[in-house]
């Protein structure tokens, strides 16, 4: 949202004599791309975000989107699924199946991934505080389709701490959420190797009102926490780096942001070199997904969110991005129907298959502009986590809240620029059109809810309920100790605990996370 003001002026071209910052692709510290041929052997991944109402809703969108050259899959969970209620919750009521699909048993999960071979489909899924959950479930559908953990290929999002600074899907305090986050690096090193076992994300960061600058800033704070972590938890940075994989947006701002994305893998490289001893090349590499902005959407004039969605999709894959899901034009007004989900991903495949951006590695590369923007951002971020550190690290910084400060006040003064006009946004504040045509909008089955609780009803009748009381002790006990719970969650969601019942022995063990009353 927030974009740094930025007036190029060349009064030094030496910076740009610097071979190590200009090296080859495919070489630390990776400024212009983490593989030597880029997208002339590979094209990054097309990966749509899609999911509503019930698993068998989504697995037809899932299903259609595949059948028209979408090559990976990337599902959104609604909101109790994510906060660790069951769809019976009293609390969830209202939002089943509303911002993403209903999961509350692997049964669920099964008829989610019906007729997809996981075997030959990379899967993202975009779960945070009920991950480790999640996963479990997924893990377990793959091998009742015959694929072994080994080869099961995808990533979840898994990052919490930018739920305290700026999303709020969170349910336990810091430490047991962290503790979760060790235990899945620990258990997917060992059993799912080709997992990504996080996704640290500057996308939320950015869309509640972040600079790219603070984007990049806080969420390497979060990383750097996460792989402190797992160091202070015995684990050989090596082990766990080459899984860890990244977020971001991409933003209206179309150099800007791809000077961001290239500064990224270079901070990212050195972080992980230097802080961290990191010795195989595997673990400096920065690995991320894009996906273009939700807030640069407008209500009005939805037709113009195609252009904005191109331009972010275009900076992405200039600024070499490994995977990318691009934003259909009627999602700032709801879910995005069949029709303009198409549209979307077309988008891509035109950008991909058409303009020849995949032909040269690094085309912005060598720009003096671009350069000298790569440069300051790098620098205003490495300023940032210097702040950061100094005050004891990410966790410290979300606890006496400044980065929720920073992100609120860079959110503010944007608004500001659009509300006095210094910030142009078609449609908004120029370029009005009054006479808005309405247009077909995707609406969720408010009876989804009412079947889906029928079912979690009738499979809790039926299932062992003995076996799952025991799993559900076993976890309790192991929480309360020092134990990897990954395997006590795996045997949990094997006879059928569902997402709530998990969420909740796991919530007696670690307690509930409340925010500072100063926020």
């Amino acid at each position: 949202m927030a974009t740094d003001k930025y007036v190029w002026i060349p009064d030094d071209l030496s910076q740009f004599k610097d071979k190590e910052l200009l090296s080859e692709p495919g070489k630390y510290p990776f400024t212009r791309g983490i593989h030597a041929d880029m997208y002339r052997s590979k094209l990054w991944t097309m990966r749509q975000y899609a999911g509503f109402g019930s698993a068998e809703e989504t697995n037809e969108r899932f299903r259609y989107l595949l059948a028209n050259g979408q090559t990976g899959l990337s599902t959104a969970f609604d909101l109790p699924t994510q906060m660790g209620l069951d769809s019976d919750d009293p609390m969830a009521l209202g939002e089943v199946g509303r911002t993403g699909v209903a999961i509350d048993t692997i049964e669920d999960m099964e008829r989610l991934f019906d007729k997809i071979d996981l075997s030959k489909v990379s899967t993202s899924m975009t779960i945070n505080a009920t991950s480790s959950i999640l996963l479990s479930m997924y893990r377990a559908v793959g091998i009742k389709q015959g694929v072994s953990s080994e080869k099961l290929r995808g990533t979840i999002q898994n990052d919490i701490l930018k739920e305290y600074e700026a999303r709020n899907t969170y349910i336990y305090p810091p430490g047991g959420s962290m503790r979760l986050i060790t235990n899945i690096f620990e258990f997917c090193a060992k059993e799912m190797p080709l997992w990504n076992t996080i996704s640290i994300s500057g996308y939320h960061i950015r869309e509640a009102g972040a600079t790219a600058v603070q984007e990049l800033a806080f969420t390497f704070a979060n990383a750097c926490e996460y792989v402190s972590a797992a160091q202070k938890a015995g684990m050989d940075v090596d082990l766990f780096a080459p899984q860890l994989s990244f977020f971001f947006v991409a933003q209206m701002n179309f150099f800007e942001e791809i000077a961001k994305f290239r500064a990224a893998r270079r901070i990212w490289a050195r972080i992980m070199k230097e802080r961290f001893g990191a010795k195989n090349p595997k673990s400096w590499m920065l690995r991320f997904h894009v996906q273009t902005a939700g807030s640069s959407l407008t209500q009005q004039q939805p037709d113009n969110n195609i252009v904005r969605t191109t331009i972010e999709a275009l900076a992405a894959a200039l600024g070499g991005c490994q995977s990318l899901h691009t934003n259909s034009k009627d999602e700032a007004l709801a879910l995005p129907t069949p029709a303009s989900a198409l549209t979307a991903l077309r988008t891509q495949q035109i950008i991909a298959f058409e303009t020849g951006v995949g032909n040269v590695v690094d085309p912005c590369g060598g720009s003096y502009f671009i350069e000298d923007l790569t440069n300051r951002t790098e620098a205003a971020v490495e300023d940032y986590l210097k702040r950061i550190d100094d005050m004891g690290g990410a966790t410290a910084a979300i606890e006496n809240g400044f980065i929720q400060k920073e992100i609120q006040e860079s959110a503010y003064q944007y608004h500001q620029e659009i509300e006095n006009g210094n910030q142009i946004v078609v449609g908004i504040n120029k370029f009005i059109d009054k006479k808005e045509e309405e247009m077909p909008i995707q609406k969720v089955d408010p009876n989804i809810e009412v079947r889906q609780c029928e079912r979690l009803a009738k499979l809790k009748k039926t299932r062992n309920n003995t076996k799952v009381t025991a799993a559900l002790q076993s976890l309790e006990e192991a929480a309360r100790g020092t134990d990897n719970l990954m395997p006590y969650i795996v045997d949990a969601v094997t006879v059928y605990a569902s997402v709530g019942e998990i969420s909740n022995t796991l919530k007696r063990a670690f307690g509930k996370f409340r925010p500072p009353k100063t926020l």
